[in-house]
């Protein structure tokens, strides 16, 4: 790539990346935002938890309960997750548009749906190798959920995992917290490792933390290839499609 001056670039790696980070500037209160962000989510988790009857332990949003409304209010806490940064944005940053490149463009959603596909193999294949290590996972509320009935609670449930979380998530993990590392300098490619790790971490599910991590690889892929944000949510949302779409189909 060529610079104005017209010299070559010595370094043309991500310059499409590199163009997105210099036009929107600082996001140093990326830290902020994600550390308040999560915080609020494990609150949530904590409060709800307290105040939800149970027989066996506390409320895992990984794991939700099995009817009704308290179905979509196992994901309430996620909400926080992409909620804190976006005030964050309004009030420190120039918006969500401007911060994190929220709006898709077309290489957006190619480069996204590319990512997300492979993100998707990619935790096939790790879930197929985890099993032929260890046995099958242990059975949850999610797996006995597709054991129901297929409601209106159940279809909300699906589309919030397809579209809700991939928003929220993503402008938690690859808008506040990667801008933030990106702002002091680290090197895109152990941003990249170090969000896919944290990524599978907050999800708390011991026997899928690999296969997460897999999947935010390619994940975070989209963004660091295109530096905007709504690529990675269409990969989130590709990656979440098939789950999604299999958990109201297998309903009765």
């Amino acid at each position: 790539m060529r610079r104005v001056d017209g010299t070559v670039d010595p370094n043309p790696t991500f310059w499409e990346a590199k163009l997105e980070a210099a036009r929107r500037g600082s996001l140093a209160w990326g830290f902020a935002a994600f550390f308040l962000g999560y915080g609020g989510y494990y609150l949530a988790v904590v409060v709800l938890g307290a105040v939800r009857p149970h027989q066996d332990g506390g409320f895992d949003p990984s794991q939700p309960p099995n009817t009704g409304p308290l179905l979509l209010l196992a994901f309430a806490p996620n909400i926080l997750l992409g909620l804190v940064p976006a005030v964050f944005s309004w009030w420190r940053g120039h918006g969500l548009r401007a911060d994190f490149g929220i709006l898709p463009r077309r290489r957006d959603l190619k480069i996204g749906l590319i990512c997300g596909l492979c993100a998707l193999f990619g935790s096939w294949a790790m879930t197929m190798v985890i099993i032929a290590v260890s046995g099958p996972p242990p059975e949850t509320d999610l797996a006995r959920l597709m054991q129901g009935d297929r409601t209106v609670w159940l279809f909300l449930f699906a589309l919030f995992a397809f579209l809700g979380a991939p928003l929220t998530e993503e402008l938690l993990m690859r808008g506040a917290l990667w801008g933030a590392l990106e702002h002091y300098r680290i090197p895109r490619v152990a941003i990249l490792v170090l969000t896919s790790v944290i990524f599978a971490l907050i999800h708390q599910e011991a026997w899928r933390t690999p296969v997460l991590f897999v999947g935010g690889l390619a994940i975070g892929a989209a963004r660091m290839i295109t530096g905007r944000v709504s690529a990675s949510m269409v990969a989130h949302a590709t990656n979440n499609f098939l789950p999604a779409l299999l958990l109201f189909a297998v309903a009765r």
